[in-house]
């Protein structure tokens, strides 16, 4: 192999290992082609960024080497568990036939239950569906479960275990052991055997919970008669059945053509996807790149007035998550290309509403993935450039950092700092400030001009580079209080004020906020810095909380490490019960000299004292605050009925009577 060609396998190797680090942590199916576009392999994940990038960690195996170098690219579809995926594995494979699939390839389906259509119906494992009328439930890849649970319903249910039903004399063995009603000696009626079918049927479905407890009260029962050996059948039964319940969108039994169509917008990115039902089969998964300006409500009927172009390509029924077009989408399918399909919205009333809202919901996150590698593809240059021009920028805001402040009534006060790059998170440079300086008190401008000044002045004497732009999590007044301090560092960094109210953007000293459409691209890239700012500040500030909260205040005490502690717990209970005790009480307690005693005591006055200081300023704290917001909003009443005194002078000034007696 010539440098030339070892250097292009190594770079197109990197472009598969960047997919695969890219991929989502969710459950899932991924194909493997080659530069034909021909799957050469099939494979699913319960965690589809760990599995794919597991195939370039270490030293692997000659098929593994020979996958990646015959490889060109790497395609996946997720799904809701990692249940569906095995199933949507085993379709695919079967569709494709790839190159280095070596299992599943026998063309065998897997067992379903079937309840036969009877009088005093049986139900039993199969791979065979008949018309019949008969019931199914599953398929079910894990035969061995589907045993087990039929094995456990044959115990708490008394129906038939007979293949056939043959009227008798006498009961077989199974009534003895009272785990059959005998309906062949006409010992139950048929309501009366239907009704455990019926039960049978919801526990399949998921309708019911009184099985589960049934199955649970008899494992209980099993284990404390030291019959552990049918207690643990039960474990099993109780275990099968949580496999038993799940709801399986991949296969079922109806054998109809549909498809799922769901999509997804960020800006004007569109995209759609478009799940393929064919003989009640899941065999893929379309995704369609669009860029559209179109209200949401449009989206749908554009995309299938473009999408269906053959008669023999659309099915009788096609799932849509919104009502806009319906009855058009019909009618039009119905005049062009003269075949009977209907449009159905997806919602709680349909009939069998959890397996299409499933269906439904799965398009849609396989959607809303390719949005997100579609933004990753491209930078979100859009928003950046929008921003640019919206906000006067110099040059373009490749580097956007965001600041927040979270506390909980001035305590634990935390600044949040995240930084975007190219419109996608950096998460490598967040950072986080624990406050000093509003520690116990409510002020938010304060807590900016902290955050900010310690962020830059680092950034400063590290000789590092400033960013391109700087987000504020509020108005005017914050965004002011933040220019103060640049200004005060000599730096030029252009700054801009987010508020959540209207989503108006703020610069300083602006006489009004800028407002962009909901739809733009920049007012999304902004409200995404934002919202990370926010997540990133309340999750530390809840972190701190909880470390509050579960560390005993005895530990703040001297000579009181975690054995004491509790033993101060049991005894007073709370700080001022400890605080008003007598030394000996505590030399007693914690058998320690009259002097530990004493030196306890003390620092246990003191630090009530600074407990009882800190309430007393954040009550403070809170009253000021709230008279302030009273004096703005009585400010504003009064601004706006000036106003209004204001128009309503200049009306009676232009009307005619009033120029009238102007000139007499």
């Amino acid at each position: 192999m010539t440098n030339s060609n070892t250097e292009e396998a190594k770079s197109q190797r990197e472009i598969l290992h960047q997919t695969a680090l890219q991929a989502p942590s969710s459950s899932g199916v991924y194909l493997w082609r080659n530069p034909k576009g021909s799957v050469i392999y099939v494979g699913k994940a319960k965690n589809l960024k760990n599995r794919l990038s597991s195939y370039f960690a270490g030293n692997k195996d000659i098929k593994t080497r020979l996958l990646i170098s015959h490889a060109q690219s790497i395609e996946y579809i997720t799904t809701a568990n990692e249940y569906e995926a095995f199933l949507l594995e085993n379709n695919l494979i079967k569709k494709y036939t790839p190159k280095y699939n070596i299992c599943l390839k026998d063309g065998k389906s897997y067992p379903v239950l079937r309840i036969t259509n009877e009088d005093f119906p049986k139900l039993f494992k199969t791979r065979q569906v008949i018309h019949d009328g008969s019931t199914y439930f599953g398929p079910y890849p894990d035969a061995n479960a589907l045993d087990t649970f039929i094995e456990t319903l044959y115990k708490i249910y008394p129906i038939r275990h007979c293949r056939t039903l043959k009227p008798r004399q006498s009961p077989c063995l199974y009534y003895h052991i009272k785990q059959c009603k005998a309906p062949c000696c006409n010992k139950i009626d048929k309501e009366s055997y239907n009704s455990f079918i019926g039960e049978i049927k919801e526990l399949l479905e998921g309708k019911d919970s009184s099985a589960i407890e049934k199955l649970t009260a008899k494992m209980k029962t099993e284990a404390s008669n030291l019959n552990f050996e049918k207690a643990a059948r039960m474990r099993d039964g109780l275990r099968a059945l949580m496999v038993m319940q799940n709801q399986n969108i991949v296969e079922s039994f109806d054998n109809t053509d549909r498809d799922y169509i769901a999509h997804y917008t960020e800006g004007e990115l569109v995209s759609f996807t478009v799940l393929k039902i064919r003989s009640g089969k899941l065999l893929g998964r379309d995704n369609y790149r669009v860029v559209s300006l179109n209200e949401e409500e449009e989206l749908t009927e554009e995309f299938m007035s473009a999408y269906y172009q053959s008669p023999e390509d659309i099915p009788p029924y096609i799932y849509v998550p919104t009502q806009a077009g319906q009855d058009y989408l019909s009618k039009w399918l119905k005049d062009t290309f003269k075949i009977e399909t209907t449009v159905i919205l997806v919602n709680d009333k349909i009939e069998n509403a959890p397996r299409h809202n499933a269906a439904m919901n799965m398009a849609f996150e396989n959607a809303k993935e390719d949005i997100i590698r579609r933004k990753r593809e491209r930078g979100d240059l859009p928003a950046m450039e929008e921003l640019q021009e919206v906000l006067g920028l110099d040059r373009l805001p490749v580097r956007i950092e965001g600041f927040d402040i979270a506390h909980i009534g001035g305590k634990f006060p935390v600044a949040s700092l995240i930084s975007f790059y190219n419109g996608n998170p950096d998460k490598k440079n967040y950072r986080y400030f624990r406050l000093k300086t509003t520690d116990g008190y409510i002020d938010d401008f304060q807590s900016m001009r902290e955050a900010t000044t310690r962020r830059y002045t680092r950034l400063i004497n590290e000789g590092k580079e400033l960013p391109d732009l700087l987000l504020i999590d509020g108005g005017l007044g914050q965004v002011n209080a933040v220019r103060d301090v640049l200004k005060s560092l000599g730096l030029d960094i252009p700054i801009a004020g987010l508020a959540k109210r209207d989503e108006e953007i703020w610069r300083p000293d602006a006489d009004g906020p800028i407002c962009l459409p909901k739809r733009s691209d920049g007012l999304r890239l902004l409200q995404r810095v934002r919202d990370e700012t926010h997540r990133f500040a309340t999750s530390r500030n809840q972190t701190l909380r909880t470390k509050e909260n579960t560390q005993s205040i005895f530990l703040k005490l001297p000579h009181i490490a975690e054995q004491r502690s509790k033993i101060l717990s049991k005894e007073f209970t709370t700080l001022k019960n400890l605080a008003e005790s007598e030394e000996s009480k505590i030399a007693q307690v914690l058998h320690v000299r009259a002097d530990e005693a004493t030196e306890i005591l003390l620092a246990a006055k003191e630090l009530l004292k600074k407990q009882e200081a800190r309430k007393e300023e954040q009550k403070l704290s809170l009253q000021e605050a709230g008279t302030t917001w009273q004096k703005a909003a009585q400010a504003h009443k009064d601004a706006e009925y000036i106003s209004s005194l204001a128009d309503l002078a200049l009306k009676v000034a232009d009307s005619p009577s009033t120029q009238d007696r102007e000139s007499d």
